[in-house]
């Protein structure tokens, strides 16, 4: 059990957190959400104790472990792949490397045999016997052969060594663990793995991930850091949201409607309460909905931007005809004759294992780069727009201000001082932050001047290069909703989940040795179908 106790925090003059009280039991996974900014990352540091509290106390067992994923990619490279792992239970770590250094001296004398003795009865009380063996099993488990359990770390692709850092977080059934964005860099299957293991896990977990679809499957408690507090809500993150929109509209009507908001969302609660019963991972924590309450349920106070894209023109019968498209990175082919037809109206998920084919595939598109081979040719009523995974595109003038970056897309209508702060406004740059330098923005508020650029320019095909990185759950969520609404055509590459199930009916798979397309299709039927999978594995 973590007990946290009137906490807060001051980070170089500013309070990032005030009179935070929560307790974390086991048997629960808790998702951590919160604006960019809001000290996500930050919190877990300090339960892991790297960052002191300014006041209060986190009290946790001294004789429960806790694990975190490591976020150094490179910090294990003289490391072979099973220490690696073992690493991640640091005190049988240290036992077994004491052992080994005592039995290796040449001169073993009888006071290094009772030390010996000790760490032997040390390393069976932590079932050190059964280290290599269980490492071995999780290993396989997230896709890591057994041919690479000896192999050093610095030897591996970067994919594979995200997988065993997780495989070192999880190594030994720690009593809590702490996980930030543990799906970036996982393939889908491993990602899927990760969710079944964590949905049985019996201690604590404390996960922050913008990964909507992961938080849904495993998380039985949000805990939302929002404005200097941190609140603990039952439930995975769909309920936190659309419970808490409905709060914040009973919150705001005060007329009439009010009684029928409140019978809103008391059926709701009942309704979500039923479902999640039935759930693949239900367990006896999940009835903890069947007990809440109104009071329970609190409006947020976060903010959504304002995401919507208007239809350019109505599209012609033509659209997107792509044949025999190939192209090269260093003398290495990423596209090998590609051809697909995109229809009027579809909204195409690409796929890859290398994003450096889907890039490539999107700037030959946009007409960025020219394939080795091959065309691509648009439908003669198409108007794309352009939306790079580069975050520097379109951002050739670091001396403007945001107001002035996007005035140069905006038509003479458009061109008013009025309706450009207006328009920021909506996409949450508000006051006086519409006239910072484009210069000193983050990743975030790069995406969402991109997406401001993409609402004002005219278009009836969006091509957009994994538009969530770097955004926050507010605006995945709110551009989420806007594609889904969109009228056009959608082109796009993304690691979101949730984000592919929602938006895409046309799936194709990029590999080195050609595509599989499946028109009408959604993503979970795509990744779940054994013949798909079968063709997609013959093109790698």
């Amino acid at each position: 059990m973590i007990t946290i106790s009137d906490l807060s925090l001051n980070l170089s003059g500013k309070t990032l957190y005030e009179d935070v009280n929560l307790k974390f039991t086991p048997g629960n996974c808790y998702g951590v959400i919160g604006a960019n900014g809001a000290g996500k990352s930050t919190f877990l540091k300090l339960l892991e104790g790297k960052i002191e509290p300014t006041t209060g106390t986190i009290n946790i067992d001294p004789n429960e472990r806790m694990s975190s994923l490591n976020q150094d990619h490179f910090a294990f490279e003289n490391f072979t792949v099973m220490e690696t792992v073992i690493q991640g239970h640091h005190e049988l770590y240290q036992v077994m490397k004491e052992k080994d250094a005592l039995y290796a001296k040449p001169d073993f004398s009888d006071e290094d045999g009772v030390k010996a003795a000790e760490l032997e009865s040390k390393f069976a009380e932590l079932d050190g016997w059964n280290a290599e063996a269980d490492a071995a099993k999780l290993l396989q488990s997230i896709g890591i052969p057994e041919k690479l359990h000896q192999t050093l770390m610095s030897e591996l692709p970067e994919a594979d060594k995200v997988k065993v850092l997780l495989a070192q977080a999880l190594f030994g059934n720690p009593d809590i663990l702490l996980l930030d964005e543990p799906t970036n860099g996982l393939d889908v299957h491993t990602v899927e793995w990760l969710e079944n293991f964590l949905a049985d896990y019996q201690n604590i977990v404390i996960v922050v991930s913008h990964d909507r679809h992961f938080l849904n499957q495993v998380c039985t408690q949000m805990c939302d850091v929002d404005r200097g507090k941190i609140q603990l809500y039952v439930g995975n993150y769909d309920f936190w949201y659309q419970s808490s929109k409905l709060a914040t509209e009973l919150a705001a009507n005060q007329n009439a409607k009010k009684e029928e908001k409140i019978k809103e969302l008391q059926e709701f609660v009942a309704r979500f309460s039923a479902n999640a019963s039935k759930s693949r991972q239900a367990t006896s924590r999940k009835k903890q909905l069947e007990k809440i309450t109104l009071e329970d349920i609190k409006p947020s106070s976060r903010k959504y931007p304002f995401v919507k894209f208007e239809l350019h023109r109505d599209l012609g019968n033509d659209l997107l005809r792509v044949e025999n498209v190939s192209y090269s990175v260093d003398g290495e082919k990423i596209l090998d004759n590609v051809s697909f037809i995109v229809r009027p109206g579809d909204k195409v998920g690409l796929l890859s294992r290398n994003t450096l084919a889907t890039t490539a595939l999107m700037n030959i598109l946009a007409g960025k780069v020219k394939p080795d081979s091959g065309t691509v040719t648009w439908g003669q009523t198409t108007a794309f727009n352009y939306m790079s995974r580069d975050l520097n595109a379109n951002f050739n003038n670091d001396e403007l201000t945001i107001l002035d970056w996007l005035r140069q897309y905006a038509n003479k209508e458009q061109d008013d001082n009025t309706f450009l702060r207006g328009f920021l406004g909506r996409m949450l740059f508000s006051g006086d932050e519409i006239e910072k330098k484009i210069k000193v923005l983050s990743g975030g508020e790069k995406v969402r001047c991109q997406l401001s650029r993409m609402m004002l320019e005219p278009a009836n095909v969006l091509i957009m290069d994994d538009p969530t990185n770097h955004l926050d759950l507010e605006s995945i969520t709110s551009l989420n909703d806007a594609l889904k609404a969109y009228q056009g055509s959608i082109i796009f590459t993304s690691h979101d989940h949730e984000f592919l199930q929602t938006i895409a009916d046309h799936i194709i798979e990029v590999g080195p040795k050609g595509i599989v397309s499946r028109k009408d299709t959604t993503y979970d039927e795509f990744i779940n179908s054994p013949d798909v999978q079968k063709q997609v594995e013959a093109i790698y």
